[in-house]
């Protein structure tokens, strides 16, 4: 691989993607729609080429994609906009890497899966998506599987570390290291994972450079499982945050859905803070080798570093 194209890459793992990209000394562009997002990101690294558009433009996609070798899609569209607009939009990515001839590691989430009446879920776990976001996550598996395009699959569970701002943790940590009223969302016992995006990225990239990986999912897990108290322990550690930290329930995300149609949409997935899917990764350390695996504590100081520009 020479020449890497990045979708979503003023995102969080889009972001570490690029990064882990560059460390390796492979040329990357850069795509997202916002170019002042992209600038205070990028500007100051040569080695990386901003490029904008529309994600839900074909020819957009066709045009920065030319002459790629691969296509890392990380780019992320709001709940409210995933019925009518994720398969498309995915459907146009295929297209893209089709015309270009390239290949195309997907960045997905865990809600195909559905519920999980196992410990851990493997990649032959059968995917019984009982959400519609579930079920729309895997049209969009079906449709990069019907494709002639060599895709790899990649499952994360939820996302934290530098830049990964839309994620239920940054929320937790913005407010901590404001030192201001700080919310965790779901029952603070429960144990469920948490992966550091620096950490997420190293595994696509490792994936992507393997050619016998592409036609496959892979599962990529977390350090391991921790529950909410332990993560705000350590927050509060690393911060000097010292004030109660409030639980935010179901009932109150669905009571805030009736003014806002965002939290109406994120109702639906909150079974996962209450019955966490938690990932083996099995498959890729056999096929691959080690998962990287920062610990929370050190991914955490690592986040909180970025996010109060402290070195």
């Amino acid at each position: 691989m020479k020449k890497a194209l990045v979708l979503g890459a003023s995102g969080g793992m889009g972001f570490s993607i690029v990064n882990e990209l560059i460390e390796r000394g492979i040329e990357v562009t850069a795509f997202a729609r916002s170019e002042q997002k992209l600038r205070n990101l990028y500007e100051e690294r040569r080695e990386i080429t901003i490029k904008t558009g529309d994600i839900f433009n074909l020819q957009d996609i066709v045009d920065v994609a030319k002459d790629v070798d691969i296509i890392f899609q990380a780019a992320n569209i709001p709940y409210k906009e995933w019925e009518d607009k994720l398969v498309p939009f995915i459907g146009n990515v295929v297209k893209a890497a089709e015309i270009q001839n390239t290949k195309l590691v997907l960045v997905d989430n865990i809600y195909a899966y559905g519920r999980s009446n196992v410990a851990k879920v493997t990649e032959n776990t059968p995917k019984q998506p009982h959400t519609k976001k579930g079920k729309i996550r895997l049209q969009v598996e079906q449709l990069v599987k019907q494709s002639n395009v060599p895709t790899i699959i990649a499952h994360f569970p939820d996302f934290y570390g530098p830049n990964a701002e839309s994620t239920i943790l940054h929320y937790t940590l913005k407010d901590a290291v404001q030192h201001k009223k700080a919310m965790f969302v779901g029952d603070q016992t429960i144990a469920r994972e948490f992966i550091y995006t620096p950490d997420g990225a190293k595994a696509a990239v490792n994936l992507s450079m393997n050619d016998n990986a592409y036609g496959q999912n892979y599962n990529i897990p977390a350090y391991d499982v921790i529950t909410g108290k332990e993560l705000v322990q350590i927050i509060r550690e690393l911060s000097g945050y010292n004030k109660p930290v409030w639980t935010v329930s179901k009932n109150l995300i669905r009571f805030l859905g009736i003014f806002n149609a965002d939290m109406r949409e994120v109702v639906e997935m909150f079974y996962l803070n209450e019955e966490p899917v938690v990932l083996d990764g099995a498959k890729y350390e056999n096929d691959i080798g080690p998962l990287p695996r920062t610990s929370y504590r050190e991914g955490l100081l690592r986040t909180i570093e970025y996010m109060t520009g402290a070195k």
